[in-house]
């Protein structure tokens, strides 16, 4: 019951920032940046359409179609996105809310950021707002593909209508708006933490690990490797630090071994032991 109320917070709290930015920022600027949104966008322009009423229809429209075509289980909460997200637009449209900023840029980058932040929420939740994706995978299922492709396919006629319909200038903004969605998506999806993963091939490997348990208060993981040219079997290290412990880690392996072989690469999200949960001391040999 608590992962559900979780779940339906995240939605809820998702759906608010995607509508608010959208209507703020993108609807205002005419930054059609893919979607059913970027749709939305251009039938105002060219038909005078509402907006949330346009996203609407066709969310419900498109859950149902891909429930008849794909048989996929959306569930309850899709379908209060579908229309829950549509709502807040018509909010915003009832109480005429205007533009939050008038500078074509800003509005892409806030936009953008918005739309980002809401949707990761949203899939926190693990729920969606039908719309494009939808259509993605009636495509991939048809024409085999790639869904990767199909999106960016979807997305890309978007932009290209919405840089004729206005200017190929706006149509510029939008994709701008598109690429912060998707970096935003990303950083909510695996989260603000800049920790890091360190990966070390060292003869010393023993004395570097009791190094890390005792001076670093961090553990360590060996992984079998195998030397593609030399065919030796040599353990490695996998050691997960903060961000501001790289440095120390670094004059740890040169001290011990500065012949060490050393990658350090980004860590999303750690959870577990000595992150997102206390640490437990056991004995060590």
């Amino acid at each position: 019951m608590k992962q559900i109320v979780k779940d339906y917070i995240y939605l809820l709290t998702g759906s608010v920032f995607v509508a608010s930015a959208f209507s703020l920022f993108l609807l205002p600027n005419n930054l059609a940046s893919g979607g059913v949104s970027g749709i939305s966008i251009i039938t105002y322009e060219l038909f005078n359409i509402s907006p949330g009423a346009f996203q609407l229809v066709s969310n419900v429209l498109l859950l149902l179609v891909g429930w008849m075509i794909l048989g996929l289980g959306f569930g309850v909460k899709s379908l209060v996105g579908s229309i829950f997200l549509p709502g807040v637009i018509l909010f915003y449209e009832a109480i005429d809310a205007g533009a939050a900023v008038n500078d074509t840029l800003l509005a892409a980058i806030f936009g953008g950021a918005g739309v980002g932040i809401g949707l990761g929420l949203i899939f926190r939740g693990r729920a969606s707002t039908g719309g494009m994706d939808l259509l993605a995978q009636i495509l991939h299922k048809f024409t085999h593909i790639p869904l990767y492709l199909c999106i960016a396919i979807l997305d890309g006629a978007v932009v290209l209508v919405a840089a004729v319909t206005f200017s190929f200038t706006t149509g510029l903004y939008a994709l701008i708006a598109l690429f912060i969605t998707i970096k935003m998506i990303d950083f909510v999806q695996l989260g603000f933490t800049q920790d890091k993963m360190a990966y070390v091939i060292s003869e010393k490997r023993d004395v570097i690990t009791r190094a890390v348990f005792d001076e670093l208060d961090r553990g360590a993981t060996e992984i079998q490797a195998i030397g593609a040219y030399s065919r030796i079997e040599r353990p490695m290290l996998l050691v997960v630090v903060r961000q501001n412990e790289v440095s120390r880690l670094k004059e740890i392996i040169r001290r011990i071994d500065p012949d060490a072989f050393l990658i350090f690469s980004e860590a999303h999200e750690v959870m577990g032991q000595g992150f997102t949960s206390d640490k437990r001391y056991i004995n060590v040999p």
